[in-house]
């Protein structure tokens, strides 16, 4: 069998176990077998791609040059990847995965320029088919880098979280996609270098816009968002260099990407092609400076007394905990009062946090059980009938402005309804806003109170008092 086939071959197993890591990541009790199967896909795709490489370099027609860059660019990646893993803090992760796609997107681009620069002999009738695959690629991934970057950018506090708002800016949308579809047919009949250099640009100025355009409350189905972009941009990469596994696994980033960012934007009452089409159609709206009056705060002795006495208690956390790296408290505190008899349980928003599920990764972390960590749907109607809520760094996820004032940013956004508890206790370092820029009503209402401080220390107070 030939080194052609071998690799074939394993470029199939490789894309079975990439179809297994996502179904195995579909669910916390197979997550972990999900990560390995990843991992051995990826694996067995770069040991098929340099036995391949190794073959054209010593019995083909390529160059030991092919090789070398290939084992320099495989040990300076792998060294930088397992640097950052080692490093990242799980606050960091939201904004480490928005950097790693835009270097997919910037992959893309490199291909798409490479696959008109190579000039490799291209049958007559696949000459147009092979320009648009160029063309295309590189939009694709010239969103993509860009986009990310914003993302990234904005998901560190380096750039405001605050929608970009120029004037016409759906025009500009629009427009920039109607100057791609004509460069392309342009292209398509006549492969000047120039129109490389304009679809280039254009895709990073409009990889720009639309991400810059979009509030921070809309973030996390953005980032979800990038990761179908960079699948798709992985796939027009697979087909210019005619590497099937590149389109397959492009298309199963892509697909399930997309699906994901479609399910979170159901979830936040946000229309989905708004959202993709950089807040088509949003009109940003203040933050509201009304004057709700006075906040409430409370010590942690009395919210330990509070707690002690309570029947049902429900925690909802946000990105605060992540920041505070309060996840192991709370743990131990849920502990605590399921040991006294309390009913405890945690509600999680679908974008609670700056990523997908970053809330139940730091919970799994603390060894919280997965019964008792329930879904925004499984936990809202049960919210009326609680003791204690413990809003811990929560704030967007929890703001009663979504239901009650149509005039919000997040209006219509579903909430968890947790002003409807009998109490309600909220850890926070001061009175800001949220990540969207929007105030919460709930800190005034009369069943609130503030626990203000670092959220892990607040916790371990409690447990001391209990």
């Amino acid at each position: 069998m030939t080194v052609d086939a071998l690799a074939g071959a394993a470029y199939i197993v490789a894309a079975l176990l990439f179809i297994l890591s996502l179904a195995g990541l579909s669910r916390h009790e197979s997550a972990r077998a999900g990560v390995v199967y990843g991992i051995a896909g990826m694996a067995i795709a770069l040991l098929a791609t340099l036995a391949l490489t190794i073959a054209d370099a010593w019995g083909g027609s390529g160059s030991t040059l092919g090789l070398i860059l290939l084992v320099v660019a495989v040990i300076v990646g792998g060294a930088i990847g397992l640097w950052r893993a080692r490093v990242v803090q799980m606050t960091g992760m939201p904004e480490l995965i928005a950097l790693l796609h835009s270097f997919v997107g910037l992959a893309a681009v490199l291909v798409g320029w490479n696959g008109y620069l190579a000039h490799e002999p291209i049958a007559a009738e696949l000459i147009g088919i092979h320009n648009a695959e160029v063309f295309i690629g590189i939009f694709i991934g010239g969103v993509t880098f860009t986009g990310s970057i914003v993302a990234y950018l904005k998901l560190s506090a380096k750039m405001s979280s605050r929608p970009l708002m120029l004037p016409g800016k759906n025009v500009l949308n629009i427009g920039a996609l109607a100057v791609f579809l004509a460069l392309t047919v342009w292209f398509v009949a006549d492969q000047q270098l120039w129109l490389l250099f304009a679809v280039t640009a254009l895709s990073f100025a409009l990889g720009w816009h639309l991400v810059a355009s979009i509030g921070g409350g809309d973030m996390p189905v953005v980032v979800s968002m990038l990761n179908s972009y960079s699948g798709w941009a992985a796939a027009a990469a697979g087909f210019l260099l005619n590497n099937d596994l590149l389109i397959v696994t492009g298309a199963l980033v892509g697909s399930s990407g997309a699906y994901l960012s479609y399910i979170m934007c159901k979830a936040m009452n946000r229309s989905f092609l708004s959202v993709i089409a950089g807040g088509f159609g949003i009109v940003a709206s203040s933050s509201g400076d009304e004057d709700y009056g006075e906040h409430r705060e409370i010590t942690a002795d009395a919210a330990a007394g509070m707690l002690s006495t309570a029947q049902s208690v429900v925690i909802t956390p946000g990105y605060g905990m992540a920041v505070a790296k309060a996840q192991y408290p709370v743990a131990d505190l849920v502990a605590k009062l399921r040991e006294r008899g309390v009913d405890v349980r945690f509600g999680i928003h679908p974008v609670a946090g700056r990523l997908p599920g970053h809330m139940n990764v730091l919970l799994a972390e603390a060894k919280v059980p997965y019964d008792i960590v329930l879904g925004m749907d499984e936990i809202n109607d049960d919210l009326a009938k609680t003791s204690v809520v413990l809003v811990i760094g929560a704030n967007d996820t929890v703001n009663p402005a979504a239901a009650e004032d149509p005039g919000s940013p997040i209006a219509g956004m579903p909430v968890l309804r947790v002003w409807e508890a009998e109490n309600v206790i909220v850890f926070k370092r001061s009175m800001a806003a949220g990540y969207a820029g929007v105030q919460n009503p709930l800190f005034f209402r009369d069943n609130a109170q503030m626990l203000f401080g670092d959220a892990k220390e607040r916790v371990e107070d409690i447990i001391r008092a209990l």
